[in-house]
């Protein structure tokens, strides 16, 4: 656990924006904002472990992301491989588990093969867990849950009635993650994007206009301290 007495967030997702701008204020092509946003997700890990995150899911990929010109998607899968490939040491090192949710298996078969094998290698680590959120959809997740409650009912095996909420909850991508206390979004956009739209229900919401290149550990602890000053009720007065 951390040094603080502050409050720390079990689980952080992070919508990494800004990318594509941190590149145009520099005169450079799109990819190599992707390129230095990489540097970012080691940051938030070394963030993490410093501060007592168990939990980091970042929105890596949407399913909306495909509509982008194809030479910057076929970019954005080179940068994947090469992320895989060359950080698995750090994983191992720090003791991280790599999961992933969505519609992984939109992606080149390569990279998902290669996803299964990093997963699988550090799937004994407890202490860390990084989820990449790719061809992700939250309404998609949803609607994934609903459909195999409903093909449940159709089976004959449960009753409509007994659909509460804690059984979608299990059947969404990720059922034993707990839900995000904390959303951090960069770049200065306000928008959740169509993230987590069920777990982020109680999140805390942390926007800044910080591009995600240059969102470093001293930019994710001071969301940490934001969240920190927080009153989370839950519904519940003071």
């Amino acid at each position: 656990m951390p040094a603080s007495a502050n409050p720390v967030p079990r689980h952080v997702a992070i919508i990494m924006d800004g990318n594509g701008r941190w590149a145009k204020k520099r005169g450079l092509p799109r990819l190599r904002g992707h390129e230095a946003g990489a540097d970012s997700v080691l940051a938030a890990l070394r963030a993490c472990k410093q501060t007592g995150v168990e939990f980091l899911t970042l929105y890596a990929f949407s399913q909306e992301n495909w509509i982008r010109p194809k030479t910057e998607v076929l970019g954005l899968m080179t940068l994947l491989r090469h992320f895989l490939k060359s950080k698995e040491a750090e994983l191992h090192e720090n003791r991280v588990r790599l999961r992933t949710l969505g519609h992984v298996e939109d992606l080149p078969a390569d990279i998902c093969k290669e996803l299964k094998r990093v997963a699988s290698e550090t799937e004994r680590y407890a202490d860390r867990q990084l989820l990449l959120a790719l061809s992700y959809s939250g309404r998609a997740e949803i609607t994934d849950a609903a459909r195999r409650l409903a093909e449940r009912v159709a089976r004959g095996d449960l009753a409509p009635e007994a659909i509460t909420e804690e059984m979608l909850t299990r059947h969404l991508y990720t059922p034993d993650v707990p839900d995000p206390d904390l959303l951090i979004r960069t770049s200065g956009e306000l928008r959740l994007s169509n993230f987590l739209l069920w777990q982020l229900s109680y999140a805390e919401l942390y926007f800044t206009d910080v591009l995600w290149p240059d969102f470093r550990e001293a930019e994710f602890k001071t969301a940490l301290d934001a969240f920190a000053l927080r009153k989370r009720r839950f519904g519940d007065i003071p």
